[in-house]
């Protein structure tokens, strides 16, 4: 990659850390499609483990308001999930994982707005776990099946909560992509260079928080993503 590559997945980085700790979710619907237009090669590990270091943050910094009992049920359905992503992502092209994507993106944004609101309780938390494992192991965004099943809380417990499901699912599937080969030298060497990024997104999360309203600024996210999905589809139709 050339210094303005670098420069893309750094803005795209920190605005995709900045909307995960503001709202919860949302890192892979903005950094994923980016990141498959700039250096397709690099996902999902490379989502996946600054996914480690925001959620961390995010839960240190919401631990008080966590609902361990949801995230524990979550969890079940995660793991064996993460496992049935981390094989697709091995077992699938660049293009096609590019696609799929694409096409997450796209229905998790959907699903958003059209304002399903499933009820949060046991079989639903397994089966949207169970989703975004594979999800978010294949592509590196797996946030808005627990998002549907978790909207509604208040903030600071939705943030924690979800951040606290995602840090130990994204560890889970960070092992797998590992054990697979899927994480690379060059993912590792990008992580690292993004990481003092991520710092300065979750900075700016404790900035947005405390002066921007999350409904409009999860819109602002959800139509960004929407258009970072149909830029990725217009390269992958016309082959640029």
């Amino acid at each position: 990659m050339n210094p303005a590559d670098y420069l893309i997945l750094a803005v795209a980085v920190c605005a995709a850390t900045a909307l995960q700790g503001s709202i919860g979710f949302g890192a892979g619907l903005v950094a994923a499609p980016v990141i498959a237009l700039v250096a397709p090669e690099l996902l999902p590990a490379l989502v996946v483990m600054l996914a480690c270091l925001v959620t961390l943050l995010v839960t240190v910094r919401e631990r008080a308001h966590l609902d361990l009992k949801g995230a524990g049920w979550a969890l079940a359905g995660r793991i064996p999930g993460s496992v049935l992503g981390a094989w697709l992502a091995v077992a699938m092209s660049t293009a096609a994982l590019s696609w799929l994507v694409a096409g997450c993106v796209l229905a998790g944004v959907g699903s958003a707005f059209l304002g399903w609101r499933p009820v949060p309780n046991r079989t639903n938390l397994v089966a949207a776990g169970g989703l975004s494992g594979v999800m978010g192991t294949a592509t590196a965004i797996g946030g808005a099946p627990m998002a549907l099943v978790w909207q509604g809380q208040p903030p600071a417990r939705l943030r924690g909560t979800m951040s606290a499901f995602f840090l130990v699912g994204s560890v889970v599937s960070v092992s797998l992509l590992a054990a697979a080969g899927a994480v690379t030298s060059g993912t590792v060497a990008a992580f690292l260079w993004l990481a003092p990024v991520v710092l300065v997104g979750f900075l700016v999360s404790r900035w947005l928080n405390r002066f921007l309203d999350a409904r409009r600024l999860r819109l602002v996210a959800l139509i960004a993503s929407a258009g970072g999905a149909v830029l990725l589809i217009i390269r992958l139709v016309f082959g640029g």
